[in-house]
């Protein structure tokens, strides 16, 4: 109760009711509530209390959880039902009593070549050890392995749709029936896990299929496929590096041939088989007959002491002089003119003189020795080429080969079915935290 009303309640609402007259506080003099005033601050004044409504539906509602239920809680549960416990409980039956069990086969390789060291002795160069990068083969190979011609020649040895046939009803893990390549492409990047480590350049194959003897026999034909393209590989980078050694030792040996021949047909035009042999033959020649010269000369001298110049003696002996020194002069003619003056002159005839034979023999000569030189060369370098060529080949080692399984590895059924419950409830926790975001901005 306050003083100045009272409070009477009817039904549904509260009125306000003016007080009695004898309820009604006394009232002091004037000049009384003047000084109180002054004396004290002034009560505030309370706020009349506003008129309270009962609504009647409110009184009578039920008092239950479901009666509090709103519309916007029953479609968070409905949701809730629909997204994350009907997929989490289909995920595990389907797990548990439809999907087939798959084995897997292991195989661990790895691309490696082969570089010769410098030896110090002979028996050194048949010495090999294994280096070299090769991480680019083993990329190359690794794509090979989830490319299409992969595809292509398993179909081709096992048939995939044979293999890979869905198990029973599960169609979910098994590869349908005439199937276009890039659907079974697909499928084969599934059923294939290939793992490369960067520090030891090991390579890890896993095949996985409904029956562990099929996936022995695919990893094993991946092994061999994978094998042949290295060896495919490793064969056209030899012949690249011989390709350019045989082209010059091709060129050698034309050049080669070529001298040869123009030697050949020198000697069958000159009729000799060396001018300079020849001209030390004439050397020698014109040596003897100056010295038969000489003592011709000198007989003919002791001759005219004894005797006259009519003298049939002297004058066959003047005449042997004379065919003497004609003879000399026709040998000494072919080693050449004599005369520099005379070259143009005898520019014609440059080679019928020994001189001029001498110095084409040489030009034919050196030609042919130069030919020879670079023919020795290029099957040198050639040869070096071939060995450096052998000893950089690369080949696939093979450490781990394909395994046979004895248990199912696959499908995770426990993994598989716990992922897709917390992948439906985490969609599920977006959109419902999504909607309470935009009704309390709103």
């Amino acid at each position: 109760m306050t003083d100045q009303a009272q409070i009477k309640k009817t039904g549904e609402a509260v009125e306000l009711l003016p007080l009695p007259e004898e309820a009604k506080p006394v009232q002091k003099p004037k000049n009384l509530r003047l000084l109180e005033g002054l004396l004290e601050a002034p009560a505030p004044v309370e706020p009349s209390p506003p008129v309270i409504e009962i609504e009647p539906q409110a009184a009578e509602a039920p008092r239950g959880w479901a009666g509090r239920l709103r519309p916007r809680h029953i479609a968070i549960i409905s949701g809730f039902l629909a997204v994350v416990a009907l997929p989490a409980v289909l995920t595990s039956l389907y797990m548990a009593f439809i999907a087939a069990d798959q084995y897997h086969s292991s195989a661990s390789f790895s691309v490696r070549s082969i570089e010769s060291s410098q030896p110090a002795d002979i028996l050194g160069m048949f010495s090999q050890a294994s280096g070299g990068s090769t991480f680019s083969d083993s990329y190359v190979l690794l794509d090979f392995i989830r490319s299409e011609r992969m595809v292509q020649a398993v179909d081709e040895a096992f048939g995939l749709d044979s293999v890979f046939a869905p198990r029973g009803l599960d169609y979910f893990y098994g590869i349908g029936q005439e199937r276009p390549i890039e659907d079974k492409l697909e499928y084969w990047r599934r059923m294939i896990s290939v793992n490369f480590d960067h520090t030891s350049g090991i390579m890890e194959l896993e095949v996985k299929a409904f029956t562990p003897e099929e996936s022995q026999k695919i990893a094993a034909f991946v092994l061999a496929q994978s094998e042949k393209l290295v060896n495919e590989l490793s064969l056209s980078a030899r012949n690249e590096v011989l390709k350019v050694a045989q082209s010059e030792v091709r060129m050698a040996e034309e050049r080669l041939s070529n001298a040869r021949m123009a030697l050949r047909i020198y000697r069958d035009s000159s009729q000799e088989a060396d001018p300079v042999e020849g001209a030390k033959l004439a050397t020698q020649l014109v040596a003897s007959l100056e010295q038969q010269l000489v003592q011709l000369k000198t007989e003919l001298s002791t001759a005219l002491t004894q005797m006259g110049e009519n003298t049939p003696r002297v004058r066959v002996m003047r005449s042997q002089i004379a065919s003497l020194e004609k003879q000399i002069e026709q040998e000494r003619q072919r080693f050449g003119s004599g005369s520099a003056s005379k070259q143009g002159r005898m520019a014609s005839a440059a080679f019928t003189d020994v001189a001029g034979r001498i110095q084409q023999y040489e030009t034919l000569e050196t030609d042919r020795e130069f030919a020879e030189r670079a023919y020795t060369s290029a099957l040198a370098g050639l040869e070096k080429a071939r060995i450096e060529a052998n000893a950089k080949q690369r080949y696939l080692a093979v450490f781990i080969q394909p395994t046979l399984s004895e248990l199912a590895q696959y499908p995770s059924r426990i993994l598989n079915s716990i992922l897709v419950f917390l992948g439906a409830l985490l969609a599920w926790g977006v959109v419902v935290m999504g909607y309470y975001n935009i009704r309390d901005r709103n």
